[in-house]
C-alpha cells in the first residue's frame, strides 16, 4: 500500500492557526519570529522628537496586543502575506502612539506616508540620514557628525518620497523586492526598478558629501 503524505504546513501557517485558536504560546513564537524587523520599521519611523522618550520595545508590546485580538480575523482572509500584515498592524499602533504623546503636533498629514494597504508613519530624512551616518565610522566628532547629518537631511529631502521610502523598505526595513512591491501596490518588476532608480539617485546625493562613501 502507498501512503501519501501529506504536503506539510510551513511553520508560520501552522502557527497561525494555533495562535488564533488561542495559543498563547504559539503567538508569542510568531511574534519573536518576525520582532528583528518588526523593531526595525518601529525605529525607522519612530518620530524623532519621541527618541529618548519611547522605547521601540514599548511600541511593539502594544502591537503584541493589537496582533492578538486581530489575528482570528486575519486567519480568515489572510489578505496580504502574514509579515506584512504585522508590520501594518504595528505600524498603525505606532501612529496611535505618535497622535497619544504629540497631540496636535501631529496634525500635518505631511508626516503619514499613503500606502498600498493603509498610512503609516513615513521614513523621515531625518531618521534616514541618521541611519547612514551610522554606516559609517568616517564621520568624525560630534559637531563635525551633527553639521553632515543635517546636510544630509536636506539633500534627502530633495529625493522623490517613494525613491526615500523604497530605499527605506529595501536597506534599512530589510524587506526583499516582493514585500516592497505589495507594500507600495507596485509590480515585482516595477518595484525592482524603482528601487535601482532611487539607489542611484543616493548615490548622488552620498557624493556630495567626501568620506561617507567607503572605497
Amino acid at each position: 500500500m502507498v501512503i501519501v503524505m501529506a504536503e506539510p504546513q510551513s511553520s508560520d501557517d501552522f502557527l497561525v492557526e494555533r495562535a488564533a485558536a488561542g495559543d498563547e504560546q504559539a503567538l508569542a513564537e510568531l511574534f519573536d519570529r518576525h520582532r528583528y524587523r518588526l523593531r526595525q520599521m518601529v525605529r525607522l519611523r519612530l518620530d524623532r522628537r519621541l527618541q529618548g522618550r519611547i522605547d521601540p520595545s514599548d511600541v511593539l508590546q502594544e502591537a503584541f496586543l493589537d496582533l492578538s485580538r486581530e489575528l482570528p480575523s486575519y486567519s480568515q482572509k489572510q489578505s496580504i502575506p502574514l509579515f506584512l500584515w504585522m508590520r501594518l498592524v504595528t505600524g498603525q499602533r505606532l501612529m496611535q502612539v505618535h497622535r497619544r504623546h504629540l497631540g496636535t503636533e501631529m496634525r500635518d498629514a505631511a508626516r503619514d506616508v499613503a500606502l498600498y494597504h493603509g498610512a503609516l508613519p513615513q521614513a523621515a530624512s531625518a531618521s534616514l540620514a541618521a541611519q547612514l551616518l551610522g554606516h559609517y565610522t568616517s564621520a568624525g566628532a560630534a559637531a563635525v557628525r551633527a553639521e553632515i547629518q543635517l546636510q544630509l537631511q536636506e539633500a534627502l529631502n530633495s529625493m522623490d518620497e517613494l525613491d526615500r521610502e523604497i530605499i527605506a523598505l529595501r536597506n534599512f526595513e530589510e524587506l526583499d523586492n516582493h514585500e516592497a512591491a505589495e507594500v507600495l501596490g507596485l509590480s515585482p518588476d516595477a518595484a525592482r526598478k524603482r528601487y535601482v532608480r532611487a539607489l542611484k539617485r543616493l548615490q548622488e546625493v552620498l557624493s556630495r558629501f567626501p568620506g561617507l562613501i567607503e572605497p
